[in-house]
């Protein structure tokens, strides 16, 4: 959340038995766009083909994405879809979205539906803790397996004027090429255009999770989706951008 217009939530939804945080939303500033890259597993999440659908149909303008972990909600049916599809639908509502707005990412344990009562339960909760100093809270709620928190916010001048990008991820195991790894989110205050912005995050998934493998494993719910909000920066600055 340190770009501008980024705000970001973790809370603990009861998701987890250790009562940890379980449940993360990132709220980006209208006019934003996002563009994401996804495993290429042919066993995967419901989320994944909800984000991709929603994604072309809407040309990356998507002003939210609520993360769950603990649960993958991978390999449970038709529930898988059902599900995701209510809890996106309720937080679309709450927040005065429509529903191609709004993406959802599960991580956790694969065959484990998401508790979707006590998701819905929470929603307002997690709505209402949405901060620009929240990011610690949304990176410590995404977290399954890890050992620590992966998060960092860069700053540089580029052509007269400061640029910032924030990024948080998860993962550390079935990590492997196509697409790599994790849930990684990207956001930054440069207004690239979507077809632009698609073309670079492209290229850096290609060059980083596209090429880490540790355990040889791809998972059912890899999603890499990067945000781009604010002031469009002269196009002659763009390479240096990427």
């Amino acid at each position: 959340s340190t770009p501008d217009g980024f705000l970001a939530a973790g809370i603990s939804a009861g998701l987890k038995p250790s009562g940890k945080k379980d449940l993360a939303l990132l709220y980006a500033p209208d006019g934003a766009c996002c563009s994401g890259t996804f495993t290429q597993s042919a066993t995967r999440a419901f989320c994944v083909d909800l984000c991709i659908d929603r994604l072309k149909a809407s040309e990356g303008k998507i002003r939210a994405v609520i993360i769950n972990s603990g649960h993958a909600n991978a390999c449970t049916g038709s529930r898988g879809k059902i599900d995701s599809e209510i809890i996106t639908q309720e937080l679309a509502q709450r927040l005065g979205l429509s529903n191609e707005e709004v993406l959802i990412c599960s991580t956790g344990v694969i065959g484990e539906p998401i508790p979707v009562e006590r998701v819905r339960s929470h929603l307002d909760h997690l709505i209402q803790s949405l901060d620009k100093d929240a990011s610690l809270d949304a990176a410590n709620a995404i977290l399954t397996t890890d050992l620590q928190i992966k998060h960092i916010a860069y700053q540089a001048v580029i052509g007269g004027r400061e640029i910032t990008i924030g990024g948080m991820a998860k993962g550390s195991g079935m990590i492997h090429p196509s697409m790599a790894t994790m849930l990684g989110y990207i956001t930054c205050d440069v207004g690239v255009g979507y077809i632009e912005w698609s073309k670079m995050i492209k290229r850096v998934a290609d060059s980083s999770f596209n090429a880490i493998t540790v355990d040889g494993d791809t998972s059912t719910n890899d999603s890499f989706l990067a945000f781009s909000s604010g002031e469009k920066l002269d196009p002659q600055y763009l390479p240096i951008l990427e």
